[in-house]
């Protein structure tokens, strides 16, 4: 390629001047010092003329600048301190910008989300698009350049976290938005994601191609970030920030994502009142917000979270654009059970603005279950006998045809190596875990298992109330009961009336005594009000009042200082007067209404 000597880069020339027979005889930095010094005179801002400065270089070697007289020591101070202050500049001054490669390429992927990944990311989206994936880019593309609230449900491990991050990156570089807000479940999983953007940057040379005027200053901090903030270009400083929560891409003249910002928060963390200075003077606050998996698994599982979550999203979040403008929102996500904050954001019924979209691994199953259910039992076999499921793979081999019949898969080139293809990958993950599988995969998560059927609730309690006044004993009831439990301060005590066939109604409770009292009066009181318990009359609708002939007392904390004798037996009571009847114990009572 021929080269012309009237307008080379400086890079370009102090190469040429190193490869004659002479070797090493000028650097970089002295070439940019003979710029300083000559101006115009041998070139323009991006190119030096070789005639030009050659002339130049001779001039100055037969005209050297007359002697200047001996400087006193302050005189000398100031000039070193110049001097270095020249030397640090050049020192922290990045020199020439490489020019775009590619203009046209890179016009293009300002304009086509698609297209930004298939070209810059080639080794992360390697495998075909899924027509899932297209929706979701798609909708990625109308958020960032038109703007709009989208919630897509994507199984796990179909990209949507690297989606997300790539769509920052796309919408800094190109300029459509000029501060993005990045935010997680929480703070640890958002710091991770802007570090994955920060590799990218650093380590992704199709960026730097056609993104020079961001990547080659990022490159230049040689992963040092204290150099950013002298880092300059053209001996202006590039401001550029660099830090765990927050990156300001550079300052440069002429670069559309110039001074652009993306900071990341947890969804707990404080995110109320984002903004950021810019060089000119303007305070800009988000446009964009990326919301990654916006719930853990404990949060899903807490009605409380899942309030508190959509409260903050629904408030703090989408109120970060400002007074007067609206902001856009992606939303990758999963559906952990039912009722989540992914699930209730998804429903368009319930938001619509979210625009939601579910996505599955699996729209529609193998027909042939018995087939199935053989593979099950091999692939269970093989694993409980220290195999690796080899024999089931062969046995999937034997009858593909007939055990994919009726699958609709959503991305056929997802499996794994030792797969045959994305059917059986699928039906792997069920058989491992139905569960896991229906939520994580199918963004359909099982209803939550109830556990025991026995187990008290609030609803089932209200419902054995018997609807009798307090302290009165139905006309059924045939025996009358007391158990009292003794503690060092209370006596918690409890009195059921009995039908003959066990049906029980708790007809009184509470404790005594029924206020705080000093230390002191407790072991009197505790008796008194224990004696008139006993000797109480119960009143019974319709017929003679009944009394306490013996009452079940456990000693507890506070044994032997309730002054009546404690008896191990049950308690019964019959109508005042009456002889009192027989009682005996029984295995079958039924559970007593409460009064």
């Amino acid at each position: 390629m021929a080269i012309d000597v009237r307008q080379l880069r400086p890079s370009i020339l102090t190469r040429m001047l190193n490869s004659t027979p002479l070797g090493y005889c000028i650097s970089e930095r002295q070439l940019r010092r003979h710029r300083n010094r000559a101006g115009y005179r041998i070139g323009d801002e991006k190119h030096v003329d070789l005639l030009r400065y050659t002339a130049w270089l001779v001039w100055s070697r037969h005209n050297p600048e007359p002697t200047k007289p001996p400087l006193d020591y302050e005189a000398m101070k100031e000039a070193a301190r110049a001097r270095n202050a020249e030397l640090s500049a050049i020192g922290r001054d990045i020199g020439e910008i490489p020019s775009v490669v590619n203009p046209q390429r890179k016009a293009r992927a300002a304009m086509d989300f698609r297209f930004f990944c298939e070209t810059y990311f080639p080794e992360t989206f390697s495998l075909p698009w899924s027509q899932d994936h297209l929706k979701v880019i798609a909708k990625i593309e109308t958020a960032v350049l038109r703007g709009g609230l989208f919630a897509m449900a994507m199984p796990r491990g179909s990209g949507k976290t690297t989606l997300a991050e790539t769509a920052c990156i796309w919408a800094m570089l190109t300029g459509a938005r000029e501060f993005v807000c990045l935010i997680g479940s929480d703070a640890g999983h958002a710091r991770s994601m802007l570090e994955s953007i920060k590799v990218e940057f650093e380590t992704n040379n199709h960026l730097l191609e056609d993104y020079p005027e961001v990547v080659y200053p990022i490159r230049a901090l040689e992963r040092i970030h204290n150099r950013a903030k002298g880092q300059l270009y053209d001996g202006k400083p590039t401001r550029i920030v660099w830090t765990a929560d927050e990156i300001v891409l550079p300052t440069i003249e002429g670069s559309r994502a110039s001074g652009a910002i993306i900071r990341v928060a947890g969804i707990e963390s404080r995110i109320r009142g984002m903004k950021f200075k810019r060089a000119d003077g303007r305070a800009v606050r988000p446009s964009l917000v990326v919301l990654d998996d916006p719930q853990t698994d404990e949060s899903a599982r807490s009605d409380q979270q899942v309030r508190a979550r959509l409260e903050t999203l629904n408030g703090a979040i989408l109120n970060l654009a400002g007074p007067g403008q609206k902001i856009s929102g992606i939303m990758p996500c999963t559906v952990i059970r039912p009722g989540d904050m992914a699930d209730q954001i998804l429903d368009r019924d319930k938001h619509p603005a979210w625009q939601g979209e579910r996505t599955k691994l699996v729209y529609a199953f193998p027909t042939n279950e018995k087939l199935w259910d053989k593979y099950a039992q091999i692939r269970a076999d093989s694993f409980r006998n220290d195999g690796d499921g080899r024999e089931a793979t062969e046995f999937y081999r034997q009858h593909q045809k007939e055990m994919d019949a009726g699958a609709v898969i959503a991305w056929p080139e997802r499996y794994n190596a030792d797969e045959l293809s994305a059917i059986q990958h699928a039906m792997n993950l069920r058989l491992r875990d139905e569960r896991a599988f229906w939520a994580e995969y199918q963004n359909e998560p099982l209803p939550q298992d109830e556990g025991d059927s026995d187990q008290l609730t609030a609803e089932a309690i209200a419902a054995k109330t018997n609807g009798h006044p307090r302290g009165v004993i139905p006309l059924g009831a045939s025996h009358l009961t007391m158990f009292i439990d003794v503690q060092a301060k209370l006596l918690f005590h409890a009195v059921v009336a009995w039908e003959d066939d066990f049906t029980g109604y708790v007809v009184d409770y509470g404790t005594i005594p029924t206020s705080s009292v000093p230390s002191s009066l407790c072991a009197k009181r505790r008796r008194r009000s224990l004696a008139w318990l006993l000797v109480r009359a119960w009143r019974v609708r319709s017929t003679p009042a009944w009394r306490n002939s013996r009452a079940n007392i456990s000693p507890g904390a506070g044994g032997g200082t309730t002054g009546p004798r404690c008896e191990s037996s049950a308690a019964s009571s019959t109508p005042t007067g009456a002889s009192p009847p027989t009682w005996s114990t029984s295995s079958a009572a039924r559970a007593p209404t409460l009064g």
